[in-house]
């Protein structure tokens, strides 16, 4: 009674509450052709200031756009030609060989029903043109990737992809494949499938906390479900949280990780324009706030410094005028 109690409160403050005053970006990025959608932050660990914005065009003629962080374009690090990219992520060190490791970015291209791999920051593709994926699916929009996000095991450092659809079944919904790299070059594996889909909307934002080993993603119009990134944990669903505090579609996720299991888990809250911020320890709600984004799908956040504009880190979010906007962590209030 109590927990219902307190959920019925949340969902009466948000929806009685007057529009939360708005935070300015520090940076708004040069526009895309078409309709951005979801961002990754590359850092350059030699050196931080030199870090990439990657965001996606999301249209039959799209693009995955690199940006620096004063938001310009920076066109020899954009990849285009491709048809509706959707969804994109990146992760470190994937290990090509003995003696080669590369930084990787995936992304999905949802018109030729494939996953793409491309090596950062040289931007050379690693994937003989696409790795298709929903193969063999008869039932409409089934076989359409959008959401995607790497898993790197912090036992062994496998890489994973996890990969969502347009639509697909109540239950394996998700797909993950092993990502590996031998002689003859790059190839992904089918490991499982798993994750539950209510049926009232779609999935789209996928989020992995690699620290943890938990993956989220939004069942929009229903919830943020959980889940463990590794094959070897199961397939239980471990939470699906967030719904009430929702004005409709939960969209993109960023984990601000700190260390101890500390941080925060910030959804988009589309139709009401803000984020939602919740506890990484419990997934319990923590606030709400209005960063002057419209319609924002996906969002992005590293914690690390990276110049003298995003000195606690950058939060990267898809903003519906063809750009995204860009933040200084301390300005959500999240930061250590």
């Amino acid at each position: 009674m109590k927990s219902t109690f307190l959920l019925l409160s949340i969902v009466l403050l948000i929806s009685c509450q007057k529009k939360l005053p708005g935070t300015p970006p520090d940076v708004i990025t040069e526009t895309t052709l078409h309709d951005t959608d979801d961002p990754a932050i590359w850092v350059n660990k030699e050196n931080p200031s030199e870090s990439i914005v990657f965001g996606t065009d999301k249209d039959t003629d799209g693009a995955i756009y690199a940006f620096d962080l004063d938001g310009k374009i920076i066109e020899n690090k954009t990849i285009r030609g491709l048809k509706r990219p959707n969804n994109v992520d990146i992760r470190y060190d994937f290990k090509l060989n003995d003696s080669t490791k590369v930084d990787v970015l995936a992304f999905t291209e949802r018109e030729r029903k494939q996953i793409r791999l491309f090596s950062i920051p040289d931007m050379t593709p690693m994937d003989n043109g696409g790795f298709p994926v929903f193969e063999g699916e008869t039932e409409l929009e089934f076989d359409l990737p959008m959401g995607i996000s790497f898993y790197q095991s912090q036992v062994d450092s496998t890489l994973y992809l996890i990969v969502g659809r347009k639509n697909g079944p109540d239950t394996g919904y998700l797909h993950q494949f092993e990502v590996n790299s031998d002689s003859t070059g790059v190839s992904v594996n089918l490991v499982r499938k798993f994750g539950n889909f209510s049926g009232k909307k779609e999935i789209e934002a996928i989020a992995v906390d690699d620290a943890l080993g938990f993956v989220y993603y939004s069942d929009e119009t229903h919830c943020v479900r959980k889940y463990h990134a590794d094959p070897s944990k199961g397939d239980e669903e471990l939470a699906c949280f967030g719904g009430e505090t929702f004005k409709r579609d939960n969209e993109g996720i960023a984990i601000v990780a700190y260390e101890n299991g500390e941080g925060y888990i910030i959804v988009s809250n589309q139709q009401a324009e803000t984020f939602n911020v919740f506890s990484r320890k419990d997934n319990t709600f923590i606030k709400e706030i209005n960063l002057n984004t419209k319609q924002t799908d996906g969002c992005e956040v590293v914690t690390i410094p990276l110049n003298e504009t995003f000195k606690n880190g950058l939060f990267v979010a898809m903003n519906d005028e063809k750009n995204f906007y860009f933040y200084d962590l301390a300005k959500l209030g999240l930061t250590q």
